[in-house]
């Protein structure tokens, strides 16, 4: 049976700069992406966005429009999962900029752009930042 899951996230954007962490991927491997995380029950998709940016960077943001909703499947440990991600536009409103789970998170930058257009990996990922772009 395939697993569903439902995840939120926040893109901080300040000053023509988007933040961005590194983290490892199901493979391992470091990659960078914005910052997200599973919806946890009874919280909405504004709430855990919100929460899993302070926790994943550090930061205080104040939650905005809903940017896009990206669908993908993949397999963990053997399991087929189908996963949703709500995206929203974040502002910094406040925090030290440590992130709350340094196991989970490699760095965290903020990029230009331009930049964040070359160094993300996920289709996703990309299709968030052009969205973002146009604002």
């Amino acid at each position: 049976m395939t697993r569903q899951e439902h995840s939120a996230g926040g893109i901080v954007l300040e000053d023509g700069r988007v933040l961005l962490i590194r983290m490892r991927n199901l493979r391992g491997e470091e990659v960078w992406t914005f910052p997200k995380g599973h919806i946890d029950p009874g919280e909405t998709a504004e709430q855990a966005a919100a929460r899993e940016v302070l926790e994943e960077t550090g930061w205080v943001c104040e939650i905005g429009a809903p940017l896009y909703t990206a669908h993908y499947s993949f397999v963990r440990n053997g399991e087929p999962v189908q996963k949703d991600v709500r995206w929203f536009l974040a502002r910094r409103t406040g925090g030290d900029g440590v992130p709350k789970t340094p196991d989970e998170i490699f760095g965290m930058k903020w990029v230009a752009l331009e930049e964040a257009e070359r160094t993300l990996v996920y289709p996703s990922d990309l299709e968030v930042l052009s969205l973002a772009k146009k604002l």
